[in-house]
């Protein structure tokens, strides 16, 4: 018997539809970005943002079922992100779910977006075991989650101030790389040496998992303020590589140092800033000499997309945990907490 989920994900500047089946196969994942049109300034326009989701995501719909060659008679149930994300955004997505929920009398899931960037693992790694930690990093957050079972989250530690990806973005645009920073100081830093600038790297205190990477970005912007002051010229590529090894070093020290003091065999990576090239080299380089195992979605997956909530949404809606028609969206939602 197979379950079909289709999966609507609007948090931020990504219109998506997908469905899948039983959690694990997807037959369609339908992604419109909108980076071309943020990209002019520098970062995500909320106003804009939302105004784009309503214009795509009635035919974003309508692509994800004809791709995967079905009706909507063949949906079993509606799954969305409800937060956290741009409140706007978010309203888009939530309001398409409840109109399709309520005309087609199918069972609607909410899905917080922290969540479904988890579970893009178990569409890759359809066998992954618990207990395991995951590291949540992203341009909106940077997390470290115990994953007990489905469903059961602990938050083991989370950023103070920036998120990594939000770091990466305000450094790149003071470069002048543009937008989204991450792949390309990912890109650019492969010619640089990350030994040339000693960044800071902020660990807090104790044996605290949390993150802080506002000191990190001041300290390289300050480097390129300095520079201009004194007429002197940058190297960008060791920039790069230097900003992204200290990024890179705390993330993997923290993710390593949560799974020891848990006592998992596996780490799972996710979010858009788990597509970083360093970050996942580094990480398997490290845990691997731990014997940690390090699991990751595909490229596609890692960045904000339909498939992995709808992934989220079938062992919610397995689970019996389906939210009213009243669902409304929450900006600021916490993992593991229900707001229906």
């Amino acid at each position: 018997m197979q379950t079909v989920i289709l999966g609507i994900e609007t948090s931020c500047d990504e219109t998506s539809a997908a469905v899948v089946i039983n959690g694990t196969k997807i037959m369609s994942n339908i992604i419109a970005s909108q980076i071309p049109v943020h990209q002019k300034y520098g970062g995500v326009v909320p106003e804009i943002a939302s105004r784009k989701h309503v214009e795509l995501i009635t035919s974003v719909i309508a692509q994800a079922l004809d791709e995967a060659g079905i009706t909507f008679q063949d949906v079993d149930a509606v799954a969305v992100t409800y937060g956290p994300g741009l409140v706007g955004a978010l309203l888009v997505g939530v309001s398409a779910a409840k109109a399709l929920a309520y005309t087609l009398d199918l069972p609607l899931v909410g899905v917080n977006h922290i969540e479904s960037h988890i579970y893009a693992n178990f569409l890759a790694n359809p066998g992954l075991n618990f207990p395991m930690v995951c590291l949540v990093v992203s341009g909106g957050h940077t997390d470290i989650v115990y994953l007990a079972g489905h469903g059961e989250y602990k938050l083991m530690g989370r950023t103070r101030d920036d998120a990594a990806g939000e770091a990466f973005d305000k450094v790149a645009r003071a470069v002048g790389l543009g937008y989204p920073g991450g792949p390309l100081i990912d890109k650019l830093a492969v010619s640089g040496n990350p030994q040339a600038i000693d960044f800071p790297r902020v660990y807090l205190d104790g044996d605290s998992l949390d993150f802080s990477f506002s000191g990190l970005k001041s300290s390289a912007l300050n480097y390129l303020n300095k520079a201009a002051m004194k007429g002197l010229e940058v190297n960008k590529a060791d920039l790069a590589a230097s900003f992204q090894q200290a990024v890179v070093d705390v993330l993997v020290n923290k993710a390593v140092s949560c799974a020891e003091k848990n006592k998992v065999e596996t780490i799972l990576m996710a979010g858009g800033v788990a597509a970083n090239s360093k970050l996942r080299q580094q990480l398997v380089d490290v845990a691997g000499k731990m014997g940690i195992n390090i699991a990751y979605p595909p490229l596609v997956l890692c960045t904000d997309n339909a498939a992995m909530v709808g992934c989220a949404g079938f062992y919610k809606y397995v689970r019996g945990a389906t939210a009213p028609l009243t669902l409304n969206a929450v900006a600021s939602l916490k993992l593991g907490v229900d707001k229906y």
